[in-house]
């Protein structure tokens, strides 16, 4: 019995070194018990040549992946290729493996040098005055609104704020390629795209300080900005989160028959969570009309990008999910415009996900409660400040043209500042919230926990009364 047992094994053995791993029986269980006895009956006298007993009986085994995936009908195994699933496959005799860091990068696109000119045989969309003109004097206000309401933290009128020094050009340049429709899905360094859509200095100054104007009601932190109005979903602190919300809203769109995209924001640091790699994964699969804009700013708050990953940056991984990337110059304003454009034209006509890489440098600290200088230095800051600045290399563009001027210039940043000024006059003096907007728009009806914890506010307010804010109506 056990010699019995050994040869049967030996058999099995040669069977699947013959047929492979997907040598798997699918026949009912009565037929294949039925098979089983009949088998054992004359294994003996076909021990010593199993290739002819398995060519005698050949319904006694099939292939149950094979046929799941119909590729019996594809079984055309060549020298060289082979039809497996998912796409034809080259055979090579050769032992070789993918390198994992390729000899040259992946290059950059790039329309305007650092004297605003437009680089020979450049392949770009040409932007009209009106716009052109709108796209630099939003990137200045974006400019002058950083560092008022910097300011204005560092004076402790306002807790928190961040800036998006060194990436005017995406925010802006990104959301004049968009249409309006097109769903936004920003995370915290995209200020300017709420600011080309409409919305004021003085929603802006509501929000920062909280008051009752602000249409989050207080329950966000400062630039935590979001608008119902302007397609513009709230910023989330959680990093990444965004990603894989915008490919659900894409693809609804899709199955809607919109003619819209969504487009999701996110910084290098944002790559690192498995949020980024769900999306991309989701999006590629399901063939969702998502465009994602990675700003590669060069740091993950003090993480630089040499510690986040050993890939040739953020647009090889588009690759990997069958995404189309492109990598841009995110100091250029015209490249971005045009990739964002395209972008949102293969998305929506393709139904297709597109991923786009914005090379720049984030030439401010990561928020104010960052010291940036702590860990690179001051002269590395101040040459990206100076020589890379997407605002002035734009104007440069628009003077050429002879769309801009210097009194232009010196209206635009006097008017700005004096709006800024007010409003900021305007959100201060405006009362706050009141209590019961904490526990308010969550739910439809409110449960008992959060009433219980409202009446424990309540009660605790009424004890310290003193040291409760007397602006903040109870």
């Amino acid at each position: 019995m056990a010699l019995q047992l050994l040869k049967s094994k030996n058999v099995v053995s040669l069977f699947r070194s013959k047929l492979g791993f997907l040598a798997i029986t699918k026949q009912p269980k009565c037929y294949f018990t039925h098979q089983i006895h009949s088998f054992s009956r004359t294994l003996t006298q076909n021990l010593e040549s199993p290739c002819e007993f398995s060519c005698k009986n050949p319904n006694f085994m099939s292939f149950y992946r094979w046929e799941s995936t119909m590729a019996e009908k594809h079984l055309n195994i060549t020298e060289h290729a082979m039809d497996y699933p998912g796409g034809k496959v080259k055979y090579t005799s050769d032992l070789s493996f993918i390198s994992g860091s390729p000899e040259e990068r992946i290059q950059c696109y790039r329309v305007l040098d650092e004297n605003g000119h437009i680089i020979s045989s450049s392949n770009f969309i040409e932007i009209g005055k009106e716009v052109a003109v709108k796209m630099y004097m939003d990137m200045v206000t974006l400019q002058v609104m950083d560092t008022i309401f910097y300011e204005a933290q560092r004076q402790g009128r306002i807790s928190f704020y961040l800036t998006c020094i060194g990436e005017e050009a995406i925010n802006i340049a990104s959301a004049a390629a968009l249409n309006f429709d097109d769903l936004v899905f920003p995370q915290y360094r995209e200020p300017g795209v709420l600011l080309w859509r409409g919305f004021t200095i003085q929603e802006f100054a509501n929000q920062l300080f909280g008051n009752e104007a602000d249409y989050g009601k207080g329950k966000q932190m400062p630039i935590h900005y979001g608008s119902n109005k302007h397609n513009y979903v709230t910023v989330s602190s959680t990093v990444g989160t965004q990603v894989p919300q915008a490919v659900g809203a894409a693809y609804s769109l899709k199955m809607d028959g919109k003619n819209a995209c969504a487009i999701t924001y996110f910084g290098d640091g944002g790559t690192s969570t498995g949020d980024f790699h769900a999306g991309l994964n989701f999006a590629a699969v399901m063939e969702a009309p998502v465009i994602f804009f990675c700003r590669n700013n060069g740091w993950a708050i003090s993480t630089p990008i040499a510690d986040q990953f050993r890939s040739d940056g953020i647009v090889i991984r588009g690759q990997a999910y069958g995404i189309r990337s492109i990598r841009v110059d995110g100091h250029d304003a015209v490249a971005i415009y045009t990739a964002v454009h395209e972008a949102r034209q293969m998305a929506i006509q393709e139904g297709a996900p597109v991923l786009i890489e914005a090379l720049t440098y984030r030439a401010g600290h990561h928020s104010t409660s960052d010291d940036s200088t702590k860990y690179r230095s001051a002269h590395e800051i101040e040459w990206w400040r100076s020589s890379q600045d997407p605002v002035s290399r734009f104007r440069k563009y628009i003077e050429r043209k002879g769309w801009w001027s210097t009194e232009a210039e010196s209206e635009l940043r006097t008017n700005t500042r004096k709006q800024l000024a007010e409003a900021i006059q305007v959100a201060e003096r405006s009362k706050k919230p009141p209590v019961a907007d904490i526990f308010r728009d969550v739910y439809d009806v409110v449960p008992s926990n959060l009433s219980e914890q409202e009446k424990l506010l309540r009660e605790t307010i009424s004890r310290h009364s003193k040291d409760y804010p007397s602006d903040v109506p109870v």
